[in-house]
């Protein structure tokens, strides 16, 4: 019957690599798993989304003649996992070979590279082209290099794709326009509604299975508003390019109270699944700045984080897995605090984040960043455990993506394999970025003592307890300049008043 051609949940593209020769009379196969929708307590809506998804595009292969063997979360033998799956499949089918495009995450490959002997079946593993970069060529620009830095590769990926590229120069002369994308929003300034998409028969039914079997998740399962098919997400890109993206880059850190999205792509869980391409995303991109759509500060920051940034978290992940997720540099041991799933803190920036959080299992950047990830790095939270947290409650999170960004750049686990410094801040950055801090139970003036924001004192502690590892960052010797001169007593009691707050939380396990 030749090749069983076996197309994985984030891999919803016609173009895959995986279904580039399929011939009639071959099967594609689909599942949903049990031990994909569970290996973390995914936020609801991932779930839905993703399984919806997946159905939506099985329709569509079958419309286009296609035959797909779908076999759903319930169906009577379910063996929970994509081998057991696996397994059936080739007893119903008899293939001759499977085809398969190669995973995004690490252990899903290190399970495919069993199937063969498992099943005493040739299993070909297609390199995935929907991505501009592959692995390989990666580890090749990676090779010989102490530390890396996604701006010198940003670079070499503008030199070979053409994009913002005039006769071999960067289009207005410079590679970076971040500085001119850090403005607050002003309180006058309007904010677009966001296309939302209404659940058709297909994903109600969904929505009704997860909310049986993943109901006590983390996170709402309604209202539900996500893209399930590849026209909704087209549709999706194309209001954020019309509508947010003239105005993106001016305000693309800013964070308001009840404003989950804001100017953003609010694109990735289509990017990561499949239902968009990174090239067709930036390329709509750089056509609005052409046509004079929108300003090249707003489009040279949203192809920097799919064309930049995207690539390069793959890359690294793929270059140091699978030790990579055990470094721990700052040995970071402290629980992860309950309220990272409770939303339950009187800190208003991490009830504001995590309740976004919650409401639509998405958070933009800065949030994620410098809000939820900033509070983990400076109270030193086990790597595994924030990492774990972010993988489970965002739509868009997969292991490739979720990973280096939280282990690297948020959490700098690795010693600076991929950031410069540890992205720490104190509350003056949040205050000045959000309107979180007028509504909430601490003062961040205050640095220190009853009523002090947190972040404040966490922040020198967090210098203070790193010292050994970070005083000789040359991007931290002002900081620690300054340190010097608080003196051994001040020292002393920023440490205990941080530690006695840290202490005091309740933790989630």
């Amino acid at each position: 019957m030749g090749s069983l051609r076996f197309v994985l949940g984030d891999q919803l593209s016609h173009g895959l690599s995986s279904l580039a020769d399929w011939r009639a009379g071959e099967t594609v196969l689909m599942v949903e798993v049990t031990e994909e929708a569970s290996y973390v307590p995914h936020h609801p809506q991932k779930i839905a989304f993703l399984f919806s998804a997946m159905r939506h595009f099985a329709e569509e292969l079958r419309g286009r003649g296609m035959t797909v063997d779908y076999v759903e979360l319930h169906a009577p033998g379910n063996t929970g996992s994509f081998t057991g799956e696996l397994g059936r499949a080739v007893a119903r089918h008899g293939p001759d070979a499977v085809v398969v495009t190669e995973p995004g995450e690490w252990r899903v490959l290190d399970m495919i590279e069993g199937w063969s002997a498992a099943f005493g079946l040739p299993v070909e593993i297609r390199a995935d082209d929907r991505f501009f970069c592959t692995r390989f060529a990666f580890a090749r620009w990676a090779a010989d290099r102490k530390s890396l830095r996604m701006e010198y590769f940003y670079r070499a990926m503008r030199e070979s794709t053409g994009l913002l590229m005039e006769a071999g120069e960067p289009v207005g002369q410079k590679w970076n326009f971040d500085t001119d994308n850090r403005r607050p929003l002003p309180g006058d300034q309007p904010v677009p509604v966001r296309l939302r998409f209404e659940p058709d028969a297909t994903t109600r039914t969904v929505i009704e299975m997860v909310r049986r079997r993943f109901g006590n998740n983390f996170g709402d399962l309604e209202p539900f508003g996500w893209a399930v098919t590849r026209a909704q997400a087209c549709a999706a890109l194309d209001h954020f390019i019309t509508d947010c993206l003239p105005v993106f880059g001016d305000y693309q850190d800013a964070m308001k109270t009840g404003e989950g999205f804001l100017f953003h792509g609010v694109i990735s869980p289509y990017l990561n699944a499949g239902l968009l391409t990174a090239e067709e995303v930036c390329r709509r991109a750089e056509d609005a700045y052409r046509a004079g759509l929108a300003p090249l500060n707003a489009v040279e920051g949203f192809i920097r984080q799919i064309l930049g940034w995207r690539e390069f978290i793959r890359g690294v992940y793929w270059l140091k897995m699978p030790d990579y997720e055990t470094t721990n540099a700052l040995n970071a041991t402290r629980p992860l605090p309950a309220f990272y799933w409770t939303g339950d803190t009187e800190m208003n920036c991490l009830r504001q984040a995590i309740g976004d959080t919650r409401r639509h299992a998405y958070a933009h950047h800065i949030q994620r960043l410098m809000v939820t990830g900033n509070f983990a790095l400076l109270a030193g939270i086990r790597p595994a455990e924030i990492e774990e947290w972010y993988l489970a409650v965002y739509a868009d999170a997969y292991d490739w993506v979720e990973l280096p960004n939280v282990h690297g750049m948020v959490m700098f686990a690795d010693g600076g394999l991929m950031s410069s410094k540890p992205y720490a801040a104190g509350g003056n950055y949040i205050n000045r970025m959000s309107d979180y801090c007028g509504d909430c139970a601490y003062d961040v003036n205050k640095k220190s003592g009853e009523g002090a924001c947190p972040f404040n004192f966490m922040y020198w502690a967090f210098l203070i307890d790193n010292a050994e590892t970070l005083s000789r960052n040359h991007r931290l010797l002002n900081a620690y300049r300054t340190l010097e001169r608080f003196g051994p007593k001040r020292r002393a009691a920023i440490q205990a008043e941080a530690h006695a707050f840290l202490d005091g939380l309740p933790a989630a396990y």
